[in-house]
């Protein structure tokens, strides 16, 4: 068994820049024990652009 973490970074109003860095996020989750399964971008807004993305991370149940 497994459990999962969803961490959801925001993007800049113009659309590609993420407002948090997202490499230092990752960094720590692994810290912890937390293996990064997928990045997923689940929505849009205008013009087809991204509004977040978001970090799923799992890791085996102690």
């Amino acid at each position: 068994m497994f459990e999962y973490k969803f961490i959801k970074i925001e993007l800049s109003t113009w659309g590609s820049k993420p407002k948090e860095d997202y490499h230092e996020i990752i960094q720590q989750h692994a810290a912890e024990g937390w293996r990064l399964v997928q990045i997923f971008d689940p929505s849009t807004k205008g013009y087809g652009s991204s509004a977040y993305f978001e970090l799923i991370f799992e890791r085996p149940l102690t």
